[in-house]
Formats: C-alpha cells, sequence, structure tokens
C-alpha cells in the first residue's frame, strides 16, 4: 500500500511548526461552520416570523372563504384551520381537503444549491396534501423521503432578511420562484390553496380481463 499520503512534507517539519499547521486548518473549520451556524440561526429566526405570519393570514382567507361558502348556499362551517400548542404545524380544511403547512425540524444548518455562487442557508416551510400534525412535528431525516412523497410546495426563507423568499412548486419540477419577503406568508398560503382547490378527483375503475 502506498503510504506517501500519510507520509508528505508536513511530516518533516518541526513538532512546532506542524503544531502550527494543525492549529491554521481546524481554524479553517471552525470559521466555515460558525459562518453557517449564524446563517442558520438567522434564517430560522426568519421562518418563524413568515410561519407566524402564515397563521395570521390563514385566520383572515378562512374568513373569507366562509363568506364566499355561505353565499353559494355552502355550510361555512366546513372550512377551518388549527394549529399545534408551538405554532410550527398549521392544519388547512376546506371541505374535503385538507392541508398541512410545517415547519421542518431543524436541527442542522440546510441550503439550496447555487451553481453561479455560495449555497444559500434557508429555513423550509412545506405544504403537505393531507392533515400531517402528528406526522409532521414527528419527522426524522430517515422517515422525511416519505412524508415528502405528499409535499406540495415549499418556501424557503433566507438568512438574509433583504433577500426574497424562494418557492419550488413539486408538480412543475421545484422551478424556483422569487416572492418578496414582505407578501412571502399569504402568497405561498394562496398558491398552495389554488393547486389542492383548483383541481379535482376521479372515480377509480378497475375492470379485471
Amino acid at each position: 500500500m502506498n503510504n506517501d499520503f500519510f507520509y508528505s512534507k508536513d511530516n518533516l517539519v518541526t513538532p512546532s511548526a506542524k503544531s502550527t499547521i494543525i492549529k491554521e486548518r481546524l481554524s479553517l473549520i471552525s470559521s466555515h461552520m460558525t459562518k453557517q451556524i449564524k446563517e442558520y440561526n438567522e434564517s430560522t429566526k426568519n421562518t418563524n416570523i413568515v410561519f407566524s405570519n402564515m397563521l395570521k393570514a390563514m385566520g383572515e382567507i378562512v374568513n373569507i372563504l366562509k363568506d364566499s361558502f355561505e353565499e353559494k348556499g355552502i355550510n361555512p362551517n366546513q372550512i377551518s384551520y388549527s394549529s399545534d400548542a408551538d405554532k410550527s404545524v398549521a392544519i388547512l380544511s376546506i371541505l374535503w381537503h385538507s392541508i398541512s403547512f410545517a415547519m421542518r425540524e431543524n436541527i442542522k444548518p440546510q441550503a439550496l444549491y447555487r451553481s453561479d455562487n455560495a449555497p444559500l442557508f434557508c429555513g423550509r416551510i412545506i405544504a403537505f396534501n393531507g392533515d400531517f400534525q402528528k406526522a409532521s412535528l414527528e419527522i426524522t431525516d430517515i422517515e422525511y423521503p416519505d412524508i415528502l412523497n405528499c409535499e406540495i410546495a415549499s418556501l424557503y426563507i433566507p438568512a438574509d432578511k433583504r433577500t426574497d423568499a424562494i418557492m419550488k412548486i413539486k408538480h412543475v419540477g421545484n422551478i424556483e420562484y422569487k416572492i418578496n419577503r414582505n407578501d412571502c406568508a399569504r402568497e405561498f398560503l394562496l398558491k398552495v390553496i389554488e393547486i389542492i382547490c383548483g383541481g379535482g378527483f376521479y372515480h377509480e375503475e378497475n375492470y379485471g380481463d
């Protein structure tokens, strides 16, 4: 086995010089991770604010929908929303549809890939088709790919407050749409409602040979 990698020129320097080299290498790592954690903390704080704004917008939208359905002779009690005690999961019910909005349990910095720039660290709000209140609260990395099969769209909130939020819609290939930070909570909510409630269901038919 070729051990040249382990017997590099670094091993020919004096112990004191080698100690300096080690410190420099580890300092680069700590600087890199410190930048990540700072952006993670900021994006998490911003995402909490956006989610809070979304809950407020949800209350307004539910009241408008109630009035609109009632004018059309539909029982307005079939439109409602609820959230968990931590205000991190919200369930919107519109007639036969249930839509879940959740902030992923971020325990580490995560970023969007940028081909022409540094990765963009963001918080994430995910909209699911269905009632995922319990599942959303108990998401683990292992379970997440399965739950993401029910994802409708995601809203990514960057650490820099001057940077637009980014919406990705699953059924159109996760193309990125930039949304003004001041409008992103309401616009994301409205777009998800339009996607889910603007469609319909077909009867399943399976006739054997």
